[in-house]
């Protein structure tokens, strides 16, 4: 086929372009599902508890995920001020995956571990309190609020049996009883604490 009737023929270029670009997206896509690093969990993860899953959905619901981000780039600037840049074998059992782009606010990828809970509690009801130039809005009402506990069972069943996330049967049949009486702050507070503990002492 000569380059004269491909470029004169619009309806053929834009053929040729789309076989093109899926042969060249297989190439770089299909090897990513037989690779090791980007399908089986790193060592030291662990799925979230109940408390921990209950608090994640209360961060996607107040739109956490909007501001922060939860992927360190692999670049000096970023692991010097956040640590071990993130790894996909992390998020294996994160659905959705809350890497992001944006960041109003600092990436969270490494947050756990690095401030007291009560630092977080006093933060997520005011963050001026801790942070005097934040732009953060307040979350007052998490400190109110009981989480419902009548559907955390489901939750880590869902991610069981469709996730293959290694939740045990006493996982889920002690779920209710995990966050009976615990507010959507506990429960926002367990989470951020839990984030890149797989990595966090990594660097």
């Amino acid at each position: 086929m000569s380059h004269e009737k491909l470029e004169t023929n619009i309806g053929l270029m834009g053929l040729m372009i789309v076989i093109v670009i899926s042969f060249g997206g297989l190439a770089e896509i299909v090897p990513l599902f037989f690779l090791k690093d980007t399908t089986e969990p790193v060592t030291n993860l662990r799925p979230y508890s109940a408390l921990e899953m209950e608090g994640r959905d209360v961060y996607i619901r107040e739109g956490c995920n909007t501001c922060h981000s939860q992927m360190i780039r692999p670049f000096r600037a970023e692991t010097e001020r956040y640590g071990h840049y993130s790894v996909a074998g992390e998020h294996v059992w994160e659905h959705p995956f809350l890497w992001g782009s944006k960041r109003t606010g600092p990436d969270l990828a490494r947050v756990g571990g690095r401030y007291s809970d009560e630092w977080h509690r006093v933060h997520l009801i005011n963050p001026r309190d801790v942070v005097p130039e934040s732009n953060m809005p307040a979350f007052p009402w998490l400190e109110e609020k009981y989480i419902n506990s009548d559907l955390t069972a489901e939750k880590l069943k869902a991610f069981k049996e469709y996730f293959d996330v290694p939740y045990t049967d006493a996982d889920i049949a002690g779920a209710k009883a995990a966050v009976d009486g615990k507010t959507e702050l506990d429960a926002v507070v367990a989470y951020l604490q839990s984030l890149g503990h797989a990595l966090s002492d990594k660097r």
